[in-house]
């Protein structure tokens, strides 16, 4: 324990430096970005650091975990999505309803005989004030872990600057960069992440592409920071390698709007199909010109959160026509996507109490990155229950290599890797459909998901560890 707080307290020192010589460099563009068993126990008996390590593998106590989050401004969803999931993940485990607001403060869930206490801050979509945060939660408040970052940015700096550096765990997400748990400096052996990311929705989204759909030429478009090129870059791999054509590649900043020109390239490149790899700030110029010219190629990408959907769904409607229909749909050439999670997805006990419980606690149905979190509360609890401890490095040794049992996709669904810390976990492939009438109140947005069409394993979508893109190995 001594040795342990000596880190912290060293982090301390380089906290304020830290800030200040890494302002502006967040790692992902303007750190926007947003954003895929072990067992064990202690059968002595004895007391650590006040926590009882009982012969049954249990334990009792408190696990302090500082949870940052953007929960304030124009992207707030991203964050209160990513607590209201955990949150749900914990109560599952505890079997109990959702409690966790999306508010700054301190928060604790009981799980048996163990108190989670969430120390929950808003770290906005700021690098920097995400590793000052996260600085003052490990050496001030001493917690025994840390959770969160919707930006890719804000996530990796944490890692580097904070986590590594004070040796406390990190289980970072929804932040969806794949170079996250895929860069040497970023990844290590207390940094974890139960969310999916960038590279397992290409990579599952290019699989469909390749032996689904009869396109044989793409041309790949992205944004130009590291999650466009996250999703391009691995669009492009997995293409290649299953023999479809790659006729154009194009990277733009976010909010691009003259895409006229851009889409006349494409389809004087003989592209059968494009790939789209952009958020809310770009897809409306892109699908409203779509939408308007008379292009032959299809669109490929992910379906994103309830945000970018409502405006996808404002521009169908009035492109086609209120009320959409499915008929009005069929044709236009869109999708089908690929879903990291969304609530329709997946039919099992485990997400029909999910997603009843999330939509009567919070007003809203779990959401892209719902399942990620859910899942990462559950391993934590995992965690603590197989290693019988309540410290940190306990509970990263057995999240390392663990198959998380209890998931939104269902049971050991999520596995962590051991060369990188990265879960993988089955993704599926959706059209969107008109919203039905049943979750109209709890989706704000003219589409959803359809029922999937494809489901990938697990196995095929993250990045393998010999693959040229992955530069950790633990």
């Amino acid at each position: 324990m001594s040795q342990r707080i000596t880190r912290r307290r060293a982090i301390a020192a380089i906290g304020a430096a830290g800030v200040t010589g890494l302002a502006g460099c967040s790692g992902g563009g303007d750190g926007t970005d947003t954003p895929t068993d072990a067992s064990g126990g202690n059968d002595t008996g004895t007391t650590q650091n006040g926590t009882t390590m009982g012969d049954s593998g249990g334990a009792s106590g408190s696990v302090k975990i500082g949870v940052l989050q953007p929960i304030s401004g124009d992207l707030q969803y991203y964050g209160q999505q990513s607590v209201w999931g955990f949150s749900s993940g914990l109560a599952y485990k505890a079997g109990t309803e959702p409690q966790v607001a999306a508010e700054s403060g301190s928060q604790t869930v009981t799980v048996g005989d163990v108190d989670y206490e969430l120390l929950v801050r808003d770290s906005g979509f700021s690098a920097d004030q995400a590793q000052s945060l996260a600085t003052n939660l490990v050496t001030d408040e001493e917690v025994d872990m840390l959770f969160g970052c919707a930006s890719s940015g804000a996530a990796t700096r944490v890692s580097e600057q904070v986590a590594q550096q004070a040796d406390v765990p990190y289980m970072m997400g929804p932040a969806a960069s794949a170079a996250a748990t895929a860069e040497q400096s970023s990844c290590g052996d207390m940094i974890f992440r139960a969310s999916e990311n960038t590279a397992m929705d290409a990579r599952s989204g290019g699989k469909y592409v390749a032996q689904e759909s009869d396109v044989s030429t793409v041309y790949l478009f992205g944004a130009d920071y590291s999650f466009g090129r996250a999703v391009v870059n691995n669009y492009e791999d997995v293409l290649t390698e299953e023999g479809v054509e790659i006729v154009g590649k194009r990277f733009v900043p976010q909010g691009y709007s003259e895409w006229e020109g851009l889409l006349d390239n494409a389809a004087e490149a003989g592209a059968e199909g494009i790939v789209t790899g952009f958020t809310v700030a770009t897809l409306p110029n892109l699908f409203t010109t779509f939408l308007n010219g008379d292009y032959e190629f299809r669109a490929f990408g992910g379906i994103a959160t309830e945000i970018t959907n409502a405006v996808i769904g404002g521009l169908l409607q009035n492109s086609l026509g209120e009320p959409l229909t499915q008929e009005k749909l069929d044709g236009l050439g869109m999708g089908p996507f690929t879903t990291r999670y969304h609530w329709n997805q997946y039919d099992n006990e485990i997400n029909t109490t999910f997603v009843e419980g999330y939509t009567n606690a919070y007003g809203k149905v779990p959401d892209l990155f719902s399942s990620g979190t859910f899942a990462a509360a559950s391993a934590i609890v995992q965690a603590v229950e197989a290693g019988g401890s309540t410290e940190g490095a306990d509970i990263a040794a057995e999240l390392t290599g663990m198959t998380i049992a209890e998931t939104p996709k269902g049971t050991d669904a999520y596995t962590f890797q051991e060369y990188n810390g990265q879960a993988r976990s089955e993704m599926t492939v959706a059209n969107l459909v008109p919203t039905a009438d049943e979750w109209s109140e709890s989706w704000g947005s003219a589409v959803q998901p359809g029922e999937p069409t494809a489901r990938i394993p697990a196995d095929q979508t993250t990045i393998p560890a010999d693959a040229d893109g992955m530069n950790c190995s633990l």
